[in-house]
């Protein structure tokens, strides 16, 4: 397969919405905790145009996306999603190394993001290790999303 990666354009923000949210869904949460985040996942070609955003491609379409951000003088994933007929084919791990690139290429020291509890084998497959975590409870019931970083 021939992935290709390339800046994110704002007009794919409803395809590339598409992608986050079968990403999430594709780790079998519950119906009802879907539609609750549902908007989390209604990207705009503004926020695009907003937030440095590079996409993976496969025979020109997008099958993967991050989003860089700076948060305390910290390099921050801010998105990053696979399509579920992507995953373990590579593209993740090209947009993870790329984001690594940018990051340094940006001056960055130290590079994080909030992982999804059930992409954590994948960040610590690409040398980021756990320093924390965030508490976000749903319908009562205990949440934590891993916070990972790696030194650049």
């Amino acid at each position: 397969m021939n992935i290709n990666i390339r800046r994110t354009l704002p007009e794919e923000a409803g395809h590339l919405s598409e992608i986050a949210f079968s990403a999430k869904a594709h780790w079998g949460y519950l119906k009802r905790w879907m539609e609750i985040w549902k908007p989390q996942f209604d990207f705009t070609s503004e926020y695009f145009e907003k937030h440095e955003s590079w996409t993976a491609e496969v025979d020109g379409e997008p099958v993967a996306f991050y989003t860089l951000q700076e948060k305390d003088g910290n390099a921050w994933i801010e998105n990053m999603w696979v399509h579920p007929n992507s995953i373990g084919k590579g593209a993740g791990k090209l947009l993870f190394l790329h984001a690594l690139s940018r990051s340094r290429q940006k001056g960055h020291l130290v590079l994080r993001l909030e992982a999804d509890p059930n992409a954590l084998g994948f960040y610590e497959k690409m040398g980021m290790y756990k320093v924390g975590e965030s508490s976000y409870p749903i319908e009562g019931q205990p949440r934590f999303l891993p916070l990972m970083e790696i030194k650049l």
